[in-house]
């Protein structure tokens, strides 16, 4: 059976500030969604909620992955059971590499599922990192590098892409992927993602244009408006969009000070 992720009548606040107002929505594996909206709207704050950020706060309804209760648990905890977080802003950390931080990450989520397991071999990890490398057109060179310190802004996402491809997650939410990038460093990393999608993955693209989903086709795309999603459809909503602008959803779900 696919893993699902469920999300229900979710609240969240920052600050004692109310943002996410009640959101619903549901994402199995083998499905693309996009959440599109304008700024201010709390694409990223439910992104953030989902993964446990402590400055979030979840003042009302319920999240579960594979049936289990995941407010209850840790960010690594839920990372350790297959839900992944590409970050708008990735953050560099000196003196830990690529290859490094990969190999931990991997080890840790081995270990969670058997705690009597060794870990991946060096050799075995060597191999698997070349592969996924390959696959993404990245020189073999970065994984010796620090993970995203002195990275270009195309190079951090790519990174966050080879970090989903090696981590195998069952849920993948990017978080405006697009952001900052280039024609050629969009389609780039665009194609990443379309050659890990199957029915082993669930993505949740989060987005404010419709550049991005004329490269990674969702099946249903989502309209967040002032911490509540507003629209739901098919992708020719994104289209609409890219045609009308927010304006349209401004007019039909109000006016208020947005998220």
């Amino acid at each position: 059976m696919a893993s699902m992720l469920e999300i229900q009548n979710v609240q969240v606040s920052i600050a004692d500030k109310d943002i996410l107002r009640g959101v619903d929505l549901k994402i199995k594996q083998g499905e693309i969604h996009a959440l599109m909206g304008p700024n201010g709207s709390g694409k990223s704050t439910l992104a953030y909620a989902l993964m446990g950020h402590p400055g979030y706060k979840v003042t009302a309804g319920q999240v579960t992955f594979k049936g289990i209760d995941v407010l209850e648990l840790s960010p690594d905890e839920r990372a350790r059971m297959g839900l992944f977080l590409a970050f708008q802003y990735p953050v560099a950390i000196p003196g830990v590499t690529v290859a490094n931080f990969l190999r931990t990450a991997i080890n840790s989520r081995r270990k969670a599922e058997d705690p009597k397991d060794r870990g991946i071999s060096i050799r075995k990890f060597r191999s698997l990192l070349r592969e996924k490398m390959a696959s993404l057109d990245m020189p073999e060179d970065v994984a010796g590098r620090y993970l995203n310190d002195g990275f270009s802004g195309g190079e951090k996402k790519r990174a966050e892409i080879l970090q989903l491809a090696t981590l195998e997650p069952d849920i993948a939410i990017l978080d405006e992927t697009d952001s900052g990038l280039d024609i050629d460093a969009l389609k780039i990393v665009a194609g990443g993602v379309n050659q890990l999608v199957g029915p082993d993955l669930g993505v949740l693209v989060i987005t404010h244009y419709q550049r991005v989903l004329r490269y990674i086709q969702p099946d249903r795309v989502h309209v967040m408006f002032e911490g509540r999603i507003v629209e739901s459809g098919g992708a020719d909503l994104a289209h609409q969009l890219e045609e009308r602008g927010y304006e349209w959803v401004r007019a039909a779900h109000g006016n208020g000070v947005g998220a």
